[in-house]
């Protein structure tokens, strides 16, 4: 009995969530609706950031990423919250130009949650004279003032 009794709160608690989760995502839907000005405003967030890292400007690169403690990076270091601990982070692994190489953002696709909230997956290639890198990345974006920024970035090699 003990076990029905656990197995059934289970249950009710997922069924909660799950309908919080539609119910919310029905309701952002209904509001304002993703368009295609919004794929090119999130087109033109990483067009604007390949270009900053290109010229070796971090801190450019960096304007594409939400100004918050809750931005939230993923990737081979473990995770990390905030957008002065990720700018930091790729100032120590990617100190100068040669380290940084060039870089390439292939944009497999970009799924609108709402209409103002995308994720998007892609790769990404650095072509390097220390040895090319390259990778998988999935984001999530938000449209925060007008502009499309990443809230969360899971990157692997």
């Amino acid at each position: 009995m003990k076990m029905s009794l656990h197995l059934g709160f289970k249950f009710i608690v997922s069924l909660v969530f799950l309908t919080a989760f539609f119910t919310e995502t029905v309701y952002a839907q209904k509001g304002k609706k993703f368009t295609t000005a919004d794929k090119q405003g999130i087109l033109q967030t990483l067009r604007d950031q390949q270009n900053a890292w290109n010229e070796g400007n971090i801190p450019k690169f960096m304007e594409g990423y939400w100004k918050s403690d809750s931005m939230q990076f993923i990737g081979s270091r473990g995770i990390n919250f905030g957008w002065q601990t990720t700018l930091d982070n790729y100032k120590k692994g990617y100190p100068d130009t040669v380290a940084m190489g060039k870089l390439t953002f292939d944009i497999l696709r970009i799924n609108p949650i709402s209409g103002d909230a995308a994720w998007l997956t892609g790769r990404f290639h650095l072509k390097r004279t220390i040895g090319d890198a390259s990778g998988i990345f999935t984001l999530v974006l938000r449209k925060i003032n007008n502009k499309w920024l990443v809230v969360y970035d899971h990157t692997s090699d």
